[in-house]
């Protein structure tokens, strides 16, 4: 399925966001950031989605996503990319993560437990990269494993309120960045925190 922008907002309002939350469920319709524990959050529904859509996926596609947490992001990157490759540094959240997108019947996706912020490089380059986690720099592993003609959306700055930016890298290698919004997430655990 391509992500257009049609199928990416029926599928927001399908995807059941209690079903990513083991405690204040009642609140999951909310448009607001919930803890999941860990000192971690899921974030509001309304960030995901714009998110999602300036990665503009596509199902060729093959996505890095740094930071499962629950795993509400990862199903929107598993349901409009061909392959998703998502890393969590908290084991427990990493385990949960697993068990419930394999429950929820997610088949694309590879789980790693370690250091977001220096990518997976094994299975590099990707097309597109979402950073679910803010991060003091742009972190130049991430940089590298985007593949030509490339995206990648992360929250940068200090820990009271970051940017969030949309990079691009061109055919020829060329980094943009561009602003998108001022966002607050929860810190990139790992060598750019």
């Amino acid at each position: 399925m391509s992500n257009n922008k049609d199928a990416l907002d029926l599928f927001f309002i399908e995807l059941k966001r209690e079903d990513f939350m083991e405690f204040a469920k009642e609140l999951a319709c909310l448009d607001s950031a919930l803890p999941i524990g860990c000192e971690q959050t899921i974030s509001q529904p309304s960030l995901v989605l714009e998110m999602t859509h300036l990665l503009d996926l596509n199902e060729n596609h093959k996505t890095l996503e740094i930071g499962t947490g629950s795993g509400y992001q990862t199903a929107f990157l598993s349901k409009f990319s061909g392959q998703v490759y998502s890393v969590e540094r908290i084991e427990e959240l990493h385990i949960k993560a697993i068990e419930r997108l394999t429950r929820l019947g997610y088949d694309n996706i590879k789980f790693k437990l370690g250091d977001g912020s220096n990518g997976w490089a094994e299975h590099a380059p990707y097309d597109r990269i979402m950073v679910t986690a803010s991060a003091s720099e742009f972190p130049e592993p991430l940089l590298s494993q985007l593949a030509l003609d490339g995206k990648m959306v992360i929250p940068v700055g200090p820990p009271e309120m970051q940017v969030l930016y949309l990079v691009t890298k061109s055919h020829d290698g060329l980094i943009r960045y561009k602003k998108i919004e001022h966002v607050r997430f929860v810190r990139l655990i790992g060598d750019y925190n």
